[in-house]
Formats: structure tokens, C-alpha cells, sequence
């Protein structure tokens, strides 16, 4: 795989240096028709697609490795092939799709059709149960009828198939619920009523989508009728590691940046990297970047090993990825300074080497909202840690349970956490590893990590003891918890990834140690801060005064805002209404390309 893997990456990074334009798509806020076609040329909509179907068939390192390639050229790109291979048809398909499907689909998607993923709606963002978009079963039993409207498809405006999910009505004969479907995008009914835009990734064709009686048929249904969610969640264990690997990409990028800048641009007699609040600034970005790529090389392989269930590892590096990356873009824009604020165009017409760096801080903030914000990453990473811990030890926290039964529950707990992280790092019946024997001078990180991932374990107990039920509605508690599981994997994801670069170039073993090590007090860092805050915290007093703003109790402090956006609901009171009313009032019949205006609005 590794040859195969390399020889793309070099057949992309030529492409890219040579037939695109980065600056133009900016300006355009388009993906030039060229640039497409030499993507389906180069085989790059099928990375992922097994070798029997017309694809590439390279594994979730090389796929991540190549968007992270692409990502550096334009985020665009990036998010194009991601949304397309990622989310998009292939992934769903190749996961649940019959033999028929994926002989039908798998070598279009792979060469030729762009496909997208329609699930969110105006009014369904988190939460899927509430989705309005039906799909009814015909009289004649041969397929369904999908009306509705999908918000936000990433390539949904020149997407030539798509995947949508639809509810499928319950009946006395059948459960019916949430159900995933092919449909060609040019289907009779299927209406692209919009390009949207943002405040980054300029050139993305985002769309919102109307579907008036669309027809599918049966054959259409991927994966069972009512098995929708658990197909989207199951293609987003993996499909989360695209976002991680880009933001690395984009971390990494920032090093060389802050680097040459910090090097170059004098200051008081000296380069500015030799004054200590800079040198700071730039070890942050260093350490980070290493620590994130390893995360995702990490996760990759895990996810490359069919064997592992890696939902946690992915929703991890997801998390973990996109705030930290944010930090790192962000740091490298305070190096920069007033260069970093400026665009890479004004750069570029005033003679300066033309850095993104603006575009980039753009580019990354969606990555804390894409494919699950931060908030329901929290929450969802919390759910599967303490359901472990209400596994082992839920007895004791029942108040119906005997006193006898909650001492034989203790026992258990006592056991299960005394031989809890040996168990996790070597293997069920192994003896745990002489980490210096292996790891030599990072030893000490992964003893930390053994150490504190018992403390954190000890922390969630108590945590669940004191606020009992409650515990599941405090948000921010629990994502203190999830961000210290996360600096520690990320410590332990470190100390691995710098192992394996040792072993592959014995003459780097130093430097990568020295990276590994510097992140790896970075993280822990963090760690002891977020530990001190799990039990004394302002999240009561914080949580109040929200609610006190909620109720208006202070709108007469915003009496002298000046509101350009007017007054109003922020959500019309009918959503369906509204986008059918727009729909009306418009002659909107092919996405147009956005005016530069436009796009900066």
C-alpha cells in the first residue's frame, strides 16, 4: 500500500502545483471546471473505492494524506473530495450497499460522478428526530416518494447523484424511520434552490435542495429501511478523520510559516522568533502540529485495521483536531502580525510573497462545526465513557440497590479500575510494558498517561457520585472530562507516532523525540489545568446568569445596539414556508458563480 499510496501523492502534489490556482479560486469563490476534471482524471473521487470497482483502493492513511495535500493547495478542493468520498455515496455505499449498488455506482463515483450527502434540514441540525423530509411508498409498491427540503449538502449544487435520508412512515406492518436512498441529482422534482456562502472555503458548492415527489425505487434504499442513522453514523466514524487530517495539514503549514517569518523579519536588532513572546508563540504551533499529525496517523491506522473499533479514537481526533489546529492558525496570525490579517492577493499585488494565512483562520473555524460541532462532540464522547463506568460500577450509584449488592458491586469496580489502563494498553493477559525499554526518553508521558487516565477514571466516579442524574445536563463538566481524555490520548498518539517515524528513519530518532516530548508537556499542561477545574468550576453562576439573558433580564443594556441585520425572528416561525416562498420569488434556475462582492458579503 505504501507504494501505491506514495506514487498518488506525487501524482497530486504535481497536479496541484502546476493546473491550480489557489488565488483564482479564491477570487472566483469557485472551483474552476478544469481543475474537476482533472481531479476525476487523476482518479482522485475514487481514493477510497476498492480496486474491483474502478477505484484507487488506498488506505484511510494515504486517503488522509492525500486530502491533507489538497487542503494545503485550497481548502476547496479538500472538502470537495472529502464531502464526495467521505460522507458522500462511495463510503455508505461500500460499507452497506448490496453487490448490485456498488457494481452500478462504485466506478461512476469513482471517475466520473460527484456525489454529496443530504441530511441536514432549516430546522434539523443534531438532532435527526426531528426530520420532516418523508419518504412515502407508492401505491404500486415499487419505490417511495421523497418530499422535503436539505440545507447545507457540500457539493450538493453540482453533485451528479446524492444520498439523502428520509423518513419512512411507520405502519401497522412496518417500522418505517430514517432511511437512506440513492438519488440522481437531475431526478425529475429534485430542485437546487441555492448556492450558499460563508465565511471561509470560498470555492465549495454548498447547496439548499428541494424534493417535490421524487421518485426512487426500491433498489434506491441503501442499507434497509429505518437503518438511516445508524448508516450516517457508521460512515462518520470514519468519514470524521478527513477533517483532522486537514486541520493538521493546515497546523502544519502554519509551522513552516511562523517559521520563515519569525527567521526573516527583524525586530529590535533581531529576528522576532528571538524574542521570547514569539518563541513561545511558535513552540505552541510546533508542538501542536506534531501532536494532531499524530493523532490522525494514529486514528488512520486504527481505522485501517478492520478489527479495531475506533468510534472514540475517531470522534477524538475530530475534536481534538479542529479546536487545537484553530489554536494553531490562530497563533500563527498573531506571528505574523499585520501580514497575517492581510489577504494572500494584497500580499501578492504589493510584491510580498502571498501567505494565506487570513484564509486559512477562515477556512479552519468550520471544522469545529462540520460533521459534529464541538458541543455534541462532548456530549457524544461523554455518553460512551460513562456508559463504561455505569457498566462496572452503576449499583452504587442507585439508590434502590441493597447495601449488600453495592458492596458487591465496589468490589467489582475496585478490580475493574485496579487492572483498567494495563489492560487498555497491552491487552487483556499481558503484562504491562517497560515503556522505557521501548520508548526510552518519552517513558515519562506514558506513565503520566497511565497515571491520570486512572485518576481521570477515579474523577468520572466521583463526578457521577456527587451530581447523580444531573450529571448527564452539566455540558461543560463533561466536556472537561472528554478534553483530558483527549490531551492524554493525544500524549500517548505523540509518543507512538514519534516511536514509529524513529524506526523508519533511525537518523531523525532525535528529532522526533524532542517534537513528541515538547508537545507531550504542552498537552499535559493542559491537563492539569482541566483537572483542577472539574471540581471547582463558575459553571453554576455561569449557567444562571445565562438564563437570566435568555429572559430578557438585561435587554435594556442593548438598547443603543445598532442592528444592520433588523429587527425579527432569528428562525422564521414556519421554515418550510419560507424556503418555499424564496423558491417562488426567485428565476433561480442553474447555480450561478458567485461576484467577488457577493462572496466577501
Amino acid at each position: 500500500m505504501t507504494a501505491k499510496g506514495e506514487a498518488f501523492l506525487q501524482t497530486l502534489r504535481r497536479f496541484l502545483t502546476e493546473r491550480v490556482d489557489p488565488l483564482q479560486i479564491e477570487r472566483d469563490a469557485k472551483i474552476g471546471e478544469d481543475v474537476i476534471d482533472g481531479l476525476k482524471q487523476l482518479g482522485a473521487l475514487g481514493m477510497k473505492v476498492p480496486d474491483q470497482y474502478g477505484g484507487l483502493g488506498l488506505s484511510q492513511v494515504y486517503y488522509n494524506k492525500a486530502l491533507a495535500l489538497a487542503g494545503q493547495s485550497h481548502s476547496a478542493i479538500a472538502t470537495l473530495l472529502s464531502a464526495h468520498q467521505s460522507i458522500g455515496l462511495p463510503e455508505p455505499l461500500r460499507m452497506f450497499g448490496t453487490e448490485e449498488q456498488k457494481r452500478e455506482w462504485l466506478p461512476k463515483v469513482a471517475s466520473t460522478h460527484i456525489s454529496a450527502f443530504l441530511l441536514t434540514e432549516p430546522d434539523v441540525g443534531s438532532d435527526p428526530a426531528r426530520m420532516t423530509t418523508s419518504a412515502t411508498p407508492t401505491d404500486d409498491g415499487t419505490g417511495y416518494l421523497i418530499n422535503g427540503t436539505k440545507l447545507w449538502a457540500t457539493n450538493g449544487v453540482i453533485a451528479d447523484v446524492v444520498i439523502i435520508m428520509a423518513v419512512v412512515p411507520k405502519t401497522d406492518s412496518a417500522k418505517g424511520g430514517i432511511t437512506a436512498f440513492i438519488c440522481p441529482n437531475d431526478a425529475p422534482g429534485v430542485t437546487v434552490l441555492r448556492r450558499n456562502a460563508f465565511m471561509g472555503l470560498r470555492g465549495i458548492e454548498n447547496s439548499l435542495t428541494r424534493f417535490e415527489d421524487v421518485f426512487v425505487p426500491n433498489e434506491a434504499v441503501v442499507g434497509g429501511v429505518g437503518k438511516g442513522l445508524k448508516l450516517a453514523l457508521a460512515t462518520l466514524n470514519t468519514g470524521r478523520l478527513s477533517l483532522p487530517a486537514i486541520a493538521a495539514a493546515a497546523a502544519k503549514y502554519s509551522v513552516k510559516i511562523s517559521r520563515e517569518w519569525a527567521s526573516e523579519r527583524k525586530q529590535w536588532g533581531a529576528p522576532v522568533g528571538k524574542h521570547d513572546p514569539v518563541a513561545q508563540h511558535l513552540a505552541f504551533v510546533t508542538g501542536t502540529a506534531f501532536g494532531l499529525e499524530a493523532v490522525v496517523d494514529v486514528a488512520s491506522r486504527l481505522a485501517d485495521d478492520k478489527r479495531n473499533d475506533f468510534r472514540v479514537e475517531a470522534a477524538l481526533a475530530k475534536l481534538y483536531g479542529s479546536e487545537m489546529a484553530w489554536q494553531a492558525v490562530d497563533t500563527m496570525i498573531s506571528i505574523r502580525g499585520g501580514r497575517g490579517y492581510e489577504t494572500a492577493q494584497s500580499l501578492k499585488d504589493r510584491g510580498e510573497k502571498p501567505v494565506p494565512a487570513e484564509q486559512m483562520l477562515r477556512d479552519m473555524r468550520i471544522n469545529r462545526i462540520f460533521e459534529g460541532s464541538t458541543e455534541i462532540m462532548h456530549l457524544l464522547i461523554a455518553r460512551e465513557a460513562l456508559d463504561q463506568h455505569l457498566a462496572v460500577a452503576g449499583d452504587i450509584l442507585d439508590p434502590k440497590v441493597a447495601m449488600a449488592d453495592k458492596a458487591k458491586a465496589a468490589v467489582g469496580a475496585a478490580k475493574f479500575y485496579a487492572g483498567y489502563l494495563p489492560t487498555l494498553v497491552t491487552g487483556e493477559g499481558q503484562k504491562p510494558t517497560a515503556y522505557a525499554d521501548e520508548f526510552g526518553s518519552l517513558a515519562p508521558h506514558l506513565r503520566y498517561v497511565e497515571r491520570h487516565a486512572r485518576k481521570l477514571a477515579r474523577s468520572t466516579m466521583g463526578l457521577m457520585g456527587l451530581h447523580q442524574a444531573s450529571l448527564e445536563q452539566k455540558g461543560a463538566l463533561l466536556g472537561r472530562v472528554v478534553d483530558i481524555g483527549a490531551e492524554l490520548f493525544a500524549i500517548s498518539c505523540a509518543c507512538v507516532y514519534a516511536h514509529s517515524l524513529a524506526i523508519r528513519e533511525p537518523a531523525r530518532r532525535e528529532e522526533a523525540y524532542e517534537l513528541a516530548d515538547l508537545f507531550a508537556k504542552q498537552a499535559r499542561g493542559r491537563a492539569e489545568r482541566l483537572f483542577a477545574e472539574l471540581f471547582s468550576n463558575d459553571d453554576a453562576a455561569q449557567y444562571k446568569t445565562a438564563q437570566n439573558v435568555l429572559e430578557g433580564r438585561y435587554t435594556w443594556w442593548e438598547s443603543d445596539i445598532l442592528d444592520p441585520a433588523g429587527d425579527g425572528p432569528m428562525i422564521p416561525e414556519h421554515e418550510e414556508s419560507a424556503v418555499r416562498q424564496y423558491a417562488e420569488s426567485t428565476e433561480f434556475q442553474a447555480p450561478p458563480v458567485p461576484a467577488q462582492a457577493e462572496a466577501v458579503q
